[in-house]
């Protein structure tokens, strides 16, 4: 690692994101794990020491998973990865603000404004977004957005962190879904729309679009990937930036998520995981 990335790193999260980044970058050095609850915690060692084996040189003993916000006050970086949701993310920035007084602060989001969280967390001289894509530890693009009056050494810093992990950074401007997912969610309500419309089975419509188009994986498939509760949260916060009706969440996934049916993590979406 160079001197401009970040030696001493922390996740705040017990996702699948979290989980992920903290994988890749044990790769690199000790990684901090802060969960909310032991379970959760328990859970997320499982899983991340799992992702290791998938990342190269990634390394389960360099991870360190807490339950104590006082466990990251050494680290130089805290990544908050938890729900899409800006009151939970706030919690865990405000909470991580406090613990880690000279650390730089990222969030995850996409859908949620970036200036507008380092705002209401206080700290806008050190929070900036960082937004890798599910699966962390194959997907190889990190949006990085850098709001105006961020501490001057934070871009290069995050650019050679992910860099060493082996991520490709292009920065974005902090707008809601910033460039992937302003572009992708279109298409992918687009398809749930379809499957209402024709009736089709969501098997035939993904496979459309894998064979017709080449893509690796088809929009419904995606979208339990994604998780279905996270595609509606990031479709209303286009649809209130835009007004543009293809950015407004459709009627199924509403349903989906009132049934459970929160795709892959919970065992169903459009498709049954069990």
């Amino acid at each position: 690692m160079t001197e401009e990335s970040y030696a001493r790193p922390a996740i705040a999260g017990s996702g699948t994101i979290a989980c992920g980044l903290a994988a890749s970058a044990s790769a690199l050095s000790l990684t901090m794990l802060l969960a909310r609850s032991d379970a959760s915690a328990w859970r997320a060692e499982e899983q991340a020491h799992s992702l290791c084996a998938k990342v190269e040189d990634g390394d389960p003993s360099r991870l360190k998973v807490t339950t104590d916000p006082g466990d990251l006050e050494e680290c130089d970086l805290v990544v908050e990865a938890v729900v899409e949701e800006m009151g939970a993310k706030l919690d865990v920035m405000k909470t991580v603000a406090l613990a880690c007084p000279e650390a730089h602060l990222a969030t995850t989001t996409s859908s949620l404004g970036v200036t507008e969280i380092g705002s209401r967390v206080m700290e806008a001289g050190r929070v900036f977004g960082l937004h890798p894509f599910n699966p962390v530890v194959r997907m190889e693009l990190v949006e990085l957005c850098l709001p105006a009056g961020i501490a001057d050494d934070i871009g290069p810093r995050a650019r050679a962190w992910c860099g060493a992990m082996g991520k490709t950074v292009v920065e974005v401007p902090d707008e809601p879904g910033f460039v992937v997912n302003r572009l992708l969610f279109p298409y992918l309500f687009d398809a749930v729309r379809l499957l209402e419309q024709t009736g089709m089975k969501a098997e035939e419509v993904d496979r459309c679009m894998t064979l017709g188009a080449g893509y690796p994986m088809g929009p419904l498939a995606l979208l339990d990937l994604v998780g279905i509760d996270v595609a509606i949260a990031i479709g209303e916060a286009l649809h209130a930036d835009s007004t543009e009706e293809h950015h407004r969440p459709p009627g199924r996934l509403t349903t989906l998520v009132g049934e459970g049916k929160l795709g892959r993590k919970s065992g169903a979406g459009f498709y049954d995981y069990g």
